[in-house]
């Protein structure tokens, strides 16, 4: 009990796992607290997209993950009842974070995956079978009851418990809920026969029977089945009534082991607040979507990524804990983006009614399945008010996720990350970024971490600066488009502040530092 932990984690799934491995990664002392003895191994969530894909490199396990995920590089489907394109989505080519658009897997597997590199943290424990039951906040740390177990103290919680959060419920935060519910049988399956499936992912938008079938990740495959007004949830969730829904796919115990069948009430809320003092909340203990994004996981990993590195450096000391105060209002809005997309995509699938159905489907087909055209006009993708510029950098810029190029570096090719690092970055193109910042700037930079990196150098450049080639025109062209020279890029790839000259990012230095460096650590 004299042992005051950094962070306890509470739950094990792909979030917590992802949170302790950041954290541990950089070093802090943390314990995950999972109340189930063994991880579960039925599948849950299928789908990651590129962004997940460059958070996962970050953490550290790129090929580990890429060696059990099925890419897809084909379109994206939605049918008619009678067969006519609804919508295609190009899902063929890599995304701005240089992985795949859309990745499919099994649950089971990247969980696997997350928790051996966990384990291989010197300074982060995993507990399995260690039930939280309790939660007691004191000035400099809480403490976490354990059934059958010691507490353990920390200096922070981040509750990843799910949608029945244990964590949430000690906090007094309220919960906004658009109503949006909808029963879907989820069938996991994995097929014995060698059947080619093309498209691999579609969407049949059949007012007899919405049904959803996509990859579930190398080797599976998964049915979703919207339940009917007339159907019992209960009934509906057997054996029996998998394998009659899947008969009509050619799909029979002689060629489909029958994996896992569920009912799922698909919702759309989240909680209020996701920070209370030393407690914080990310993935579904913070939020809930329906699936027709594949957005769910996604969000909460991208919780994880913006939490940790924010959370590292109060650790560390370097940062006033009112950095903490940004990670809700950042994530909500970036998140109500995700749940728009979700409900909006549902809105159009879930349609039961002859008549509308046969509307949505004409209008849809006249708009020549084009997404640009059919489907409805969506809020910006891009982070809340929060620890960002909003004032020098472009418009089009602010808030937004930055790309990840391929580059060269001293002969060896590859992700930009991989060669050049994470963390706090300063890429400027063309042109060394520190040359035009005066040394106080620059003694900025070196206090914050900050790593600095040129793109296609004309000139070598001088100190610390890392230079690398472009392998394409992307760098250039995405330079050019915004007007910028320089960008400000935070440790979870979402862009700080862009600036035009090095004045500009000279100003920019100066409100990062005002904002995450305490008083004394500037040297």
């Amino acid at each position: 009990m004299s042992t005051i932990h950094d962070v306890v984690v509470v739950g094990a799934g792909p979030v917590g796992l992802m949170t302790a491995q950041l954290l541990g990664r950089a070093g802090h002392d943390v314990v995950v607290l999972e109340r189930w003895p063994v991880a579960y191994p039925r599948p849950r969530a299928v789908h990651f997209d590129h962004e997940i894909g460059r958070l996962l490199q970050d953490a550290g396990v790129a090929e580990e993950v890429a060696a059990t995920v099925e890419p897809v590089r084909d379109l994206y489907e939605w049918r008619a009842a009678d067969g006519r394109p609804l919508v295609k989505i190009d899902w063929s080519m890599n995304g701005p974070s240089g992985w795949p658009i859309a990745n499919f897997f099994t649950q089971p597997e990247l969980e696997r995956v997350l928790a051996e590199a966990v384990a291989g943290q010197p300074t982060v424990e995993l507990r399995r079978g260690a039930e939280v039951v309790g939660i007691a906040e004191h000035d400099d740390h809480v403490e976490v009851s354990v059934a059958d177990g010691a507490p353990v103290r920390a200096r922070y919680v981040v509750g990843c418990d799910g949608a029945n959060s244990f964590v949430r419920e000690h906090m007094s935060t309220g919960t906004t809920d658009l109503g949006f519910y909808f029963d879907w049988l989820i069938v996991d399956t994995i097929p014995t026969d060698d059947r080619e499936w093309s498209p691999m992912n579609w969407q049949l938008c059949d007012p007899a029977r919405p049904t959803t079938i996509v990859s579930g990740g190398p080797g599976r495959r998964r049915w979703e089945f919207m339940r009917l007004p007339h159907e019992d949830p209960q009934a509906m969730n057997s054996a029996e009534t998998a394998w009659s829904l899947l008969g009509p796919w050619g799909r029979t115990p002689d060629n489909t082991i029958l994996e896992r069948h569920a009912v799922y009430t698909f919702q759309a809320r989240w909680a209020d607040e996701w920070r209370e003092g030393r407690l914080l909340l990310a993935g579904d203990a913070a939020h809930l979507m329906p699936p027709f994004a594949g957005q769910g996981m996604c969000s909460g990993l991208r919780d994880a990524a913006n939490l940790t590195w924010k959370l590292s450096r109060v650790l560390s000391g370097t940062t006033s804990d009112e950095l903490l105060d940004t990670y809700a209002p950042e994530r909500k809005e970036h998140l109500q983006h995700a749940i728009s997309i979700s409900v909006a995509l549902g809105r159009i699938i879930c349609v039961l009614d002859p008549e509308e159905a046969r509307e949505r489907d004409e209008r849809m087909v006249a708009g020549g399945a084009d997404p640009a055209v059919v489907m409805p006009p969506l809020p910006p993708e891009r982070l809340g008010p929060g620890c960002w510029d909003d004032e020098l950098t472009p418009e089009a810029l602010r808030g937004t996720l930055t790309p990840q190029f391929t580059v060269e570096r001293d002969g060896a090719r590859g992700r930009f990350d991989d060669l050049v690092g994470s963390g706090l970055t300063l890429v400027g193109h063309r042109t060394d970024p520190r040359l035009g910042l005066d040394p106080a700037q620059q003694a900025h930079l070196d206090a914050l971490g900050v790593t600095c990196v040129v793109i296609d150098a004309a000139e070598a450049p001088a100190g610390p600066t890392v230079a690398v080639r472009s392998t394409d025109e992307s760098p250039a062209a995405y330079f050019g488009l915004h007007g910028v020279t320089a960008l400000l890029v935070r440790p979870d790839f979402y862009l700080y502040g862009a600036a035009a000259s090095s004045e500009e990012m000279g100003t920019l230095v100066e409100r990062l530092t005002a904002q995450v460096l305490v008083e004394g650590q500037l040297v």
